[in-house]
């Protein structure tokens, strides 16, 4: 997974019923674009430091998530 500030993180649900979740990335810890990333959530605003899993995808900036 490779990303930039900007871009939208995207995690899918686990479970029936759980909520997807969008975020933007607000840092990139590494100069190649790979996690952990720091995120500002757009559900509550919070900014939370984040190891994507297999259910989370990175929209590039500007386009908006599926």
């Amino acid at each position: 997974m490779i990303a930039r500030i900007g871009d939208q993180l995207v995690v899918e649900g686990n479970h029936v019923g759980d909520a997807r979740r969008v975020g933007v990335i607000t840092d990139v810890r590494h100069a190649d674009g790979t996690p952990p990333y720091q995120v500002r959530w757009l559900d509550n605003g919070q900014e939370a430091f984040v190891y994507p899993g297999p259910e989370a995808r990175v929209e590039p900036a500007g386009t908006a998530p599926e």
